[in-house]
């Protein structure tokens, strides 16, 4: 599999417009019996994949009883993160079970990281593309 997404374009405060790497990742939702579509930040710096709150919602996830709260620190200080171990998801034809943490907070965007995901791809950011593909 080899599948490529053009980067997100958003107006900044700093710089006027970035353009952000991104890509189209499905996940299970318990709640809708479907997978559901998320457009996530390819983040190679997140150790797990990030979700603000109200996914757990969609996903049909109680981040309180389906999840291990945890707290982990970064630029924004100490967060609450509650961590479900795995979750099915799906990038083109690439399938995954991965872990999924949801941030007690709403002002994040989605991130996929590289526990389970973007560790068995090939990741390529170049010309302004996300190109992912199977390892060989």
């Amino acid at each position: 599999m080899k599948i490529s997404f053009p980067y997100e374009t958003k107006p900044s405060s700093i710089f006027g417009i970035i353009k952000r790497p991104v890509a189209k990742v499905s996940f299970w939702s318990k709640k809708f019996n479907r997978y559901l579509e998320y457009l996530m930040i390819v983040d190679t710096g997140a150790d797990y994949t990030l979700f603000p709150f109200s996914a757990a919602e969609e996903l049909g996830i109680n981040p309180r009883k389906n999840c291990q709260p945890f707290k982990t620190a970064g630029i924004g200080g100490e967060e609450i993160v509650y961590l479900l171990r795995k979750a099915k998801m799906k990038i083109g034809n690439w399938r995954g079970s991965i872990p999924i943490g949801f941030l007690a907070r709403e002002d994040i965007p989605p991130l996929l990281g590289r526990e389970s995901c973007l560790n068995n791809l090939e990741v390529c950011l170049f010309r302004f593309n996300t190109i992912l593909a199977t390892l060989r």
